[in-house]
């Protein structure tokens, strides 16, 4: 869609004001821990586009507060497990052998929308060093959630999602859904039954670039929208609804959700396990 088509359909003037408005009706304020998902084009035309989204979140939860989002470069892996697209079979060795390696400044994100994008251009923004499912954060906690970042713990209690489980946080979901929410990997390796594939990426080690490999966890988001009706359902009071621009808004607290999803997800695996037999 084109800015002009973009602004035609955007039925009344929207800025960083309105958006910190809306953040404050959606019960965020000075101080909150939020894990952010967005997408900007689902909010219509705003002035200033994804700096004044920013802009706006920063400001509602000021210093105290801290602002986390996925920042993961899924391209920089084991080359024979790609399929969007795929490479010739040829050409495997030689990704490993030339790819880059990660940098938190340079390392492009992968789809993570233009918010994201933007807040990781932000100075104050501390990235965390894992090469391909990294998080960003800016504010209070930034520095130490984003501190250390195992290669084998993309999503796990040593991860920075670990290491928000024992604050308040809050999950932000912009014109986006469950299936964008990445906290919900934590459930995943937290419930009994999880499996790893091995896995490869392009890191520096001892000031060299290496092709390192480990063992990553074998994660699925396709069920997540599924955990996230049947939480809802569960807690009918747990979300809170509102809307940012156009776009239709979801506040919940991170460490309910991964309770339930922890529970749903061990339930899961035991009842597939049941069928294999």
């Amino acid at each position: 869609m084109s800015e002009f088509e973009t602004i035609q359909q955007t039925t009344s003037f929207q800025s960083k004001k309105t958006v910190i408005n809306q953040l404050h009706n959606l019960g965020i304020k000075a101080g909150d821990n939020l894990i952010v998902h967005s997408s900007l084009k689902s909010m219509g035309w705003i002035a200033g586009g994804a700096q004044a989204v920013v802009e706006a979140l920063m400001e509602a939860v000021t210093t105290e507060g801290t602002i986390v989002m996925p920042a993961q470069s899924p391209d920089n892996s084991e080359p024979s497990y790609w399929m969007v697209p795929p490479v010739p079979e040829d050409w495997y060795e030689p990704i490993r052998q030339s790819f880059p390696a990660y940098d938190p400044h340079l390392t492009h994100l992968r789809e993570m929308g233009k918010i994201a994008d933007c807040f990781h251009r932000h100075p104050s923004t501390i990235r965390s060093n894992h090469p391909a499912h990294s998080f960003m954060a800016w504010g209070k906690h930034a520095k130490d959630w984003m501190s250390e970042h195992p290669l084998e713990d993309s999503f796990g209690t040593r991860s920075p999602l670990g290491k928000m489980m024992d604050t308040d946080v809050k999950i932000v979901m912009i014109g986006v859904g469950y299936d964008s929410c990445t906290a919900l990997h934590l459930a995943e390796y937290l419930a009994p039954g999880l499996t790893t594939s091995p896995q490869g990426s392009a890191i520096m080690q001892n000031g060299q670039r290496v092709w390192a490999t480990y063992d990553m966890a074998d994660v699925d988001s396709d069920i997540f929208p599924e955990i996230g009706m049947d939480f809802e359902k569960s807690n009918p009071t747990a979300a809170t609804c509102n809307p940012i621009g156009q776009a239709d808004c979801k506040v919940v607290s991170m460490q309910d959700l991964l309770v339930f999803g922890t529970e749903w997800i061990e339930k899961s695996r035991k009842e597939s396990l049941l069928e294999s037999k």
